[in-house]
């Protein structure tokens, strides 16, 4: 099959499985790996093999980048002692207990722990998408878990690896040491390429350039970090988390939109098309078992998925009574999560791409020439788990969330409703000065202060059913006035890029009336508008 009817039908696949996940209300993820499964059937795409590289050198940075720039730092920092445990230490374990497992089946030490490795990581696209069924808090700890977990899984993955070809001599301090080299390294790539993109950035008016910035800015910071030896992964991370709290305030507002928008498109692009992608794999991954039998194979995977669970489950269920016991800080309790919520998190353990194409980067041959023992059993063993974590574990997660009673997560929404009245408030305020300032005329400064006056009264006091109204009547001109532009085009009285010129003013207008619509107090209308 030729790259573009694989584009295409792609493309196909995942404008009617997102359509599917929306009529049925499912998680994307799993129909899109169930198609990438079924595509595996036709033969014209039996040879289509998810590229490793692709995954890990483009996919990737783009993805964590902007996962980490729509992160929120202060949750981050609340929670910040349980994200490192879970993406350090959790991760360790995992890939010790799934290579033990491995090794007790009949697989050897080294292939066993390249596969522990592999399999040990959540992948931050599958717990971003599948996690917004979550209360913010919950949510936010999985995703920043999600995002440096795969940092230190590649350092154990590229070691497992240097052992069996027997490049690597394995011993703790040599462990301890490739973790400070390659977190420090890559932290300190990522802050310095973010620095530099910063000071062209602040420097830049045009929209495009801004969006290209925010393309080449992750993939800079993973190739000179894999260059140099240490993690591409946290070289990201820390520049999207950078950028993510600087923008507000280095970039222009129609910067920021129009980067929101693109990046929002190309990483859900990016992400469906992985998992389509993974579909493929993991059947390839069962055709191209012949080390050992498929009941052995499907043994094997089972006790290492089993495993996989458990430790996550038990990781949970004995570290926060450890913590609870050594540090008894009032200020600790606050953070404490019940067992139903710790439950929501040890099922949220998904794997997904950066797991396969770890598994498909695994060399053919040793240095001896010989093949590399047990590869398309780690490759069908990683297939293996991803499956069952999105088509077993996703499907299952909106019920254990609804069983662990966690109620929906308001903060945001206060906190969101607080800042639209301060800023309000503060605008109204400073009005009459700016106004003067710049020479504005009474009556344009009195209709002004009227509309933001009407804002304030619909966000304090409460005035759902009038703000609706309103909002419905604007909604309704703004289109009457589209249609006559549209009549005036079809009449030859103006030309296309007079359309569009005022067709751009026009859908910019409903947008905002659109944002503003969200907001729905409760209340009869304020009194004297």
């Amino acid at each position: 099959m030729s790259s573009l009817a694989l584009v295409v039908a792609i493309g196909v696949t995942i404008l009617v499985c997102n359509g599917l996940a929306r009529r049925f209300g499912s998680a994307p993820p799993v129909p899109l790996l169930l198609a990438g499964i079924l595509l595996g059937f036709v033969p014209a795409l039996r040879a289509v093999h998810l590229p490793p590289e692709a995954v890990l050198l483009l996919f990737l940075p783009v993805l964590l980048y902007w996962e980490g720039f729509t992160s929120s730092i202060r949750q981050i920092r609340r929670d910040l002692r349980v994200i490192v445990l879970m993406s350090t230490v959790l991760v360790v374990l995992t890939a010790a207990g799934a290579a033990a497992t491995a090794h007790a089946l009949g697989v050897p030490w080294g292939p066993a722990w390249v596969l522990g490795a592999a399999i040990a990581p959540t992948d931050a696209t599958a717990v971003g998408v599948l996690g917004r069924v979550l209360p913010r808090r919950v949510g936010t700890m999985l995703r920043a878990e999600s995002l440096v977990n795969d940092g230190t899984a590649l350092v154990l993955y590229a070691l497992a690896v240097g052992v069996t070809l027997g490049a690597e001599h394995f011993s703790f301090g040599h462990l301890g040491l490739q973790f400070l080299l390659s977190y420090g390294g890559g932290v300190a790539i990522g802050i310095a390429v973010t620095w530099v993109v910063l000071q062209v950035r602040k420097r830049i008016a045009d929209p495009f350039q801004h969006n290209l910035f925010a393309v080449i800015t992750p993939l800079a910071a993973y190739l000179l970090a894999e260059l140099v030896e240490v993690s591409g992964v946290l070289a990201v991370v820390a520049s999207g988390l950078w950028v993510g709290r600087v923008s507000p305030q280095a970039f222009p507002a129609y910067a920021r939109q129009q980067t929101r928008t693109v990046m929002s498109f190309l990483t859900t692009l990016a992400n469906s098309a992985l998992f389509v992608l993974t579909g493929l794999e993991a059947q390839n991954a069962v055709r191209g078992l012949n080390s050992v039998g498929l009941t052995s194979g499907v043994l094997i995977a089972a006790g290492v998925c089993a495993v996989i669970i458990g430790v996550r489950f038990g990781w949970l269920f004995t570290l926060p009574y450890v913590i609870r016991t050594v540090d008894r800080r009032p200020q600790q309790r606050d953070r404490r999560l019940g067992a139903r919520p710790r439950t929501v998190m040890a099922s949220a353990g998904f794997r997904g791409a950066v797991s396969m194409a770890a598994a498909l980067s695994v060399p053919n041959t040793l240095a001896s020439g010989e093949p590399f023992p047990d590869r398309d059993l780690i490759i069908f063993v990683t297939a293996a788990v991803i499956a069952v974590t999105l088509l077993v574990q996703a499907p299952l997660l909106p019920r254990i969330v609804r069983w662990s009673r966690m109620g929906d997560d308001h903060a945001a929404e206060s906190e969101r409703h607080t800042a639209e009245v301060a800023a309000t408030e503060h605008a109204l305020s400073e009005l009459p000065a700016t106004a003067e300032r710049l020479g504005t005329d009474a009556e344009v400064a009195e209709q002004l202060r009227a509309e933001y006056d009407r804002r304030l009264h619909a966000l304090r006091d409460g005035a759902a059913d009038w703000q609706q109204q309103y909002t419905d009547l604007q909604l309704a001109l703004l289109r009457d006035k589209h249609a006559t532009i549209v009549r005036m085009h079809d009449n030859g009285d103006i030309d296309d890029e007079v359309l569009r010129s005022v067709q751009d003013h026009l859908d910019l207008e409903e947008l905002q009336e659109l944002r503003h619509a969200r907001i729905r107090p409760v209340g009869p209308p304020p009194a004297g508008d």
